[in-house]
């Protein structure tokens, strides 16, 4: 797909919310005790506010700086922070290897090290509640953009379908939110289609209203203020201050929501391509806003009276309702940026044990990244209507997107100061630089912000402290689960004591026990050797684990290996995800599985001195002395050499043609014939009587809340009903 179309594509999806600010931007930032005076020096600064702020946030920082800081072409807070676990070991994930700094996607070669990033990566290595201070704070800003996601529909297509009231003055205001809710409910009903399709019903609106207020900017310039263009110099930026005082500074509030939208320009990187992304900001969507703020100031200007319905007073009166219709599909269109961002975040999240598992749904054959959730679809949809009907007054939606808004750029800032450090390797007063400049004037907004959390700025600080104790909780409850999980993991030397009978009577097929275990036996089947009279002739342990990459490609996807010695017949597969990755999409995993079992046997040698665990494509990843096998209780594995392609003829043909199959790789064959069962461990957490009150709260209300409400294992890992074996346990944090 070329740049030009997903240039094209991006105006529908990314630039929406962005491109719909003028709607409301100076209706806000004149809403308290600011007033004008005939000098016009309030509006002059306002507008030079304005403008440096998009130059240097929009055009700067997020265009040419934080956009080249993606993660394998994804963006977002996530996507900085995965970045700076990978180089900076600060992982949250358990289950991490060294094999998987192999993979392609992981790499974190580059420039050499310089002391300034060693220093700082020792600095997290030896205080792990900075590690914890840094997640906490990637959180906080997950959860804003996720308010992002409610705010942005309500004030956007509450402030263009407001606009019909000065046409229809005798319309009541129920009416206005009446008609902003079907709008609202029609948005979130089209999601199900996908990005890739909504981006094309989309993508020519954007277009029409850009040009729209654009012309109508270089109309209202000429015909009320040409010598406007003297507000860019900074110097009115100073005088506003100067002469505004206290109000000019809690007024800034409402200049940020200028900026609204730039982030999710970053977290849906992912949908497109950052090529295409700029260019679509630089040519078009810069200019345009910037003409249509200018124009609006213009009008401004002369028109002190009409400061609160700015907007659609500067519309010459001949293309009013044109506009106005225009106005309100770029309103719908607006919410559709923070929609597909906050799909793209819950996914991250829940591929990071951040979030509890989901429906993710792939919507696009062409851009993989494109996904649809429909449980949150329709719960940001609710918080939407709740707003939309509580609150029905922009300028309070606006102090509450201005607050959510201003502190995921901070987040941001503060991430890509360290990416600089640590990723980039560049010197410390770069990195300084970067972090005093962006994040002054962020901290100045955020101060503003701040003023206003009586007036709607609460309602972001409410949603956000929800979302952060949901994530937090259920990334608690599952990183304890792992951890009993490996406290309790059973002895390999009992396992070998038992003999290669396992004490049972093994009969016909396969077992695939699912662990999150990437070595050692889960205890879930020493429940088996004590309780089942019988168990199947080969036994696969099961790891599906995330990476902190985005993708993993298919020939990296599975790792195989071989547990204990080669007559007990056990293995185990390890399967890898990125954290953009979707599982439920790993069709026939039986028959690969099985596949890449029999390909392991064939190449194995029986005289080897090493092991090595290996891919499933045959590429060597690792390895360790066999003669330490007993003493470290760890894995058998060796190196494949061998096709795939040549291994599927070898079964396809058996021993009809070409080199005969192993009587091993013979007997997996017949025991998949024979049947695959699954065995699931279904751990129920509790905590500990001596927790306190808030703990027990967190463990025994919250998470198990949570995890009996969210998609279970099963279904996640597209497991068949009727091949598959649960095992309940319970264990205490």
């Amino acid at each position: 797909m070329t740049v030009a179309t997903l240039a094209y594509q991006s105006l529908g999806v990314v630039y929406g919310d962005l491109s719909t600010s003028p709607l409301y931007v100076y209706k806000t930032t004149f809403s308290g005790k600011l007033s004008l005076h005939e000098n016009d020096e309030e509006i002059y600064g306002v507008f030079s506010f304005i403008f440096w702020t998009f130059t240097l946030i929009a055009l700067f920082k997020y265009t040419l700086i934080v956009m080249s800081a993606d993660d394998n072409g994804e963006g977002g807070t996530f996507a900085l922070y995965s970045l700076l676990c990978r180089h900076a070991r600060l992982s949250i994930l358990p289950n991490q290897q060294a094999t998987d700094e192999k993979l392609s996607a992981y790499a974190t070669h580059g420039s050499m090290e310089t002391w300034q990033s060693s220093a700082l990566k020792s600095f997290f290595e030896k205080h792990p509640r900075f590690r914890t201070g840094l997640f906490i704070l990637v959180l906080l800003g997950t959860c804003m953009a996720i308010g992002d996601g409610v705010l942005t529909p309500t004030i956007s297509v509450l402030s263009a379908v407001s606009g019909v009231r000065l046409k229809i003055t005798a319309l009541h205001e129920n009416y206005v939110v009446l008609i902003s809710c079907v709008i609202i409910v029609g948005l979130f009903s089209l999601q199900h289609h996908g990005t890739n399709r909504v981006s094309f019903m989309f993508a020519p609106i954007v277009a029409a209203w850009l040009l729209c207020i654009s012309s109508i900017g270089i109309y209202n310039i000429f015909r009320w203020n040409p010598h406007i263009f003297r507000a860019l110099s900074p110097v009115y930026m100073l005088k506003f201050l100067k002469r505004t005082g206290i109000e000019g500074w809690i007024s800034l509030g409402g200049v940020v929501l200028s900026i609204t939208g730039v982030e999710t320009m970053f977290a849906d990187l992912g949908h497109f391509s950052s090529l295409s992304i700029r260019v679509a900001f630089s040519f078009l969507v810069y200019p345009c806003l910037v003409l249509a703020y200018m124009g609006e100031a213009a009008f401004l200007s002369k028109h002190h009276e009409d400061i609160q319905r700015s907007f659609y007073k500067a519309i010459p009166e001949a293309v009013f309702w044109p506009v106005f219709i225009v106005a309100t599909f770029a309103a719908v269109v607006g919410s559709q940026a923070v929609i597909s961002a906050t799909f793209s975040i819950i996914s991250q999240c829940c591929a990071l044990n951040c979030f509890p598992f989901v429906k993710i749904i792939h919507t696009s054959s062409k851009i993989y990244g494109q996904i649809y959730i429909p449980e949150v679809n329709w719960i940001l949809m609710c918080l939407c209507l709740a707003v939309t009907i509580g609150l029905r007054d922009t300028n309070m939606m606006g102090h509450a997107y201005g607050l959510a808004v201003t502190t995921v750029m901070f987040v941001t800032t503060c991430l890509m100061a360290l990416v600089i450090l640590i990723v980039w390797k560049q010197r410390i007063a770069i990195a300084v630089a970067f972090l005093v400049i962006f994040g002054s004037m962020e901290l100045l907004y955020i101060s503003a912000s701040v003023y206003k959390i009586p007036e709607g700025g609460w309602i972001p600080l409410a949603l956000s402290f929800i979302f952060m104790a949901i994530m937090y909780i259920w990334n608690y409850g599952t990183t304890k689960k792992h951890e009993f999980d490996v406290e309790n993991k059973v002895s390999m030397n009992r396992i070998v004591c038992l003999g290669p009978s396992l004490g049972m009577v093994r009969v016909p097929g396969i077992g695939l026990i699912y662990t999150n275990l990437v070595s050692g036996v889960p205890a879930v089947f020493g429940h088996f050797v004590t309780n089942l009279p019988a168990f199947h002739q080969v036994l696969v342990f099961v790891c599906v684990k995330s990476v902190q990459v985005p993708y993993i490609s298919e020939k990296d996807r599975l790792m195989i290996g071989r547990v204990g010695p080669k007559e007990y017949c056990m293995f185990r597969c390890i399967v890898r995800y990125g954290y953009k990755d979707l599982q439920q999409e790993n069709y026939d995993f039986e028959n690969r599985l099985v596949s890449g079992i029999v390909q392991f046997v064939e190449a194995e040698e029986d005289t080897t001195l090493k092991t090595t665990f290996i891919s499933a494509c045959g590429r060597e990843v690792g390895n360790m002395d066999i003669e330490k096998f007993d003493a470290q209780n760890q894995d058998h594995s060796f190196t494949n050499s061998k096709s795939s392609d040549i291994l599927e003829t070898k079964i396809r043909k058996g021993h009809g043609g070409g080199a005969p199959l192993k009587d091993e790789s013979l007997q997996i064959l017949r025991a998949k014939e024979s049947g695959v069962a699954f065995i699931l461990g279904h751990s129920y957490a509790k905590a500990k009587k001596s927790s306190s009150i808030v703990k027990k709260f967190a463990i025994n209300v919250v998470y198990s809340f949570l995890s009996k409400n969210c998609r279970e294992p099963d279904v996640v890992l597209n497991v068949p009903h009727t091949s598959l074996l649960e095992v309940g346990m319970i264990y205490h944090v």
